[in-house]
């Protein structure tokens, strides 16, 4: 694609950079579920977990949690199904260190209670996969 001209160059980088300067960053991960975990998690398990580590929660009505704190401006947690969960989250990248570091401190709690897995159990199994190509 050729940009040389003005007007198609404003085209295709206005939204880019409105997005930057917004400074928010989005990202849909699905985690792995521990073995036998799903029973802690089940139902509104989840959504008190959600709760309990980040202090307010609302359910949507497609049965996921939706919460704020902090750095994430939004957390959308969906239970998959018995060996999935998926955690959509738009974080604010324009906070300061020290909600940043207490932010992810929070969300690796949230996700280790969620998953039954310790962060590097969870890296563990993708690193894994990815060995396996199935990723």
């Amino acid at each position: 694609m050729n940009l040389t001209n003005d007007s198609e160059t404003k085209y295709f980088l206005e939204p880019m950079v409105t997005r930057i300067q917004q400074q928010v960053v989005m990202r849909m991960i699905d985690y792995e579920i521990k073995r036998g975990h799903y029973a802690n998690i089940e139902g509104e398990k989840l959504g008190s977990i959600v709760n309990e580590v980040f202090g307010n929660v609302k359910v949507l009505d497609d049965g996921s949690f939706e919460s704020t704190f902090g750095a994430i401006a939004k957390l959308n947690v969906l239970l998959k199904d018995k060996k999935t969960i998926t955690v959509d989250t738009a974080m604010n990248s324009k906070v300061d260190a020290n909600t940043a570091a207490d932010t992810v401190r929070r969300y690796n709690v949230f996700l280790e209670k969620a998953t039954g897995l310790t962060s590097k159990e969870r890296v563990k199994r993708v690193q894994k996969k990815a060995k396996e190509g199935k990723l």
